[in-house]
């Protein structure tokens, strides 16, 4: 798959690059992006809901009157689930949603999700970002230039760069990402996926490396 690397003023360099068919040209496995959204969904979940069961809520434990001879139902103490102010029957304990995932699984999901990017032509490769200090409106002029508009962006870089997260976390719509930290997640939730000269070139020495 071959891309035009853009400038930061929207302007074509005259240079293209090849992003891998490896990586950017296999067929979509629609199962994996299933499992790998619901584990990244999951794992943001606190799980830390919690009731408090007839044992735990307060109240005096005395039985309320003898078990037979009244005439009514037989009846425990005040903190019983059918008082009100008693406790809860199978409430929510605190538990996590997390689930486990092969490494395999999650490569393959995350090759899934860029050869979609890849087929409907929302993958946009520009000249590295160099920002020499945090300025939001440099930003927001870079993704203007891009024709972004509104549409949700992720930008993703070689390595951590101070400056730049900066400039874009007052962003509506952009989110940054370092290549080794891309998620299927974040990928899918994109409608455009910005990725830098060098973090392009990664892909390609990726799968060399594996040759």
């Amino acid at each position: 798959m071959q891309l035009d690397i853009i400038k930061s003023n929207g302007e074509k360099t005259g240079r293209t690059i090849e992003l891998p068919e490896e990586i950017f040209g296999i067929e979509p496995n629609d199962h994996v992006l299933y499992l790998a959204v619901k584990q990244y969904l999951g794992a943001q979940r606190q799980g830390t809901h919690k009731v408090k069961t007839r044992a735990e809520v307060q109240g005096s434990s005395k039985k309320l009157h003898k078990q037979k001879g009244t005439g009514g139902a037989r009846k425990g103490n005040l903190r019983s689930p059918i008082y009100k102010g008693g406790g809860t029957i199978f409430g929510p304990k605190p538990h996590k949603y997390d689930i486990k995932l092969n490494r395999k699984v999650k490569d393959l999901a995350k090759m899934s999700a860029l050869s979609y990017k890849a087929k409907e032509n929302g993958i946009v490769v520009m000249e590295d970002i160099v920002m020499d200090a945090p300025k939001t409106k440099s930003f927001i002029t870079i993704l203007q230039n891009l024709n972004m508009g509104r549409k949700k962006s992720l930008f993703v870089v070689p390595e951590y760069n101070d400056n730049f997260y900066l400039s874009l976390r007052n962003v509506p719509g952009a989110n940054g990402t370092v290549i080794s930290d891309m998620n299927t997640y974040d990928i899918l939730n994109a409608n455009v996926l910005v990725l830098t000269e060098s973090a392009a070139r990664l892909f390609s020495e990726e799968v060399a490396a594996e040759a």
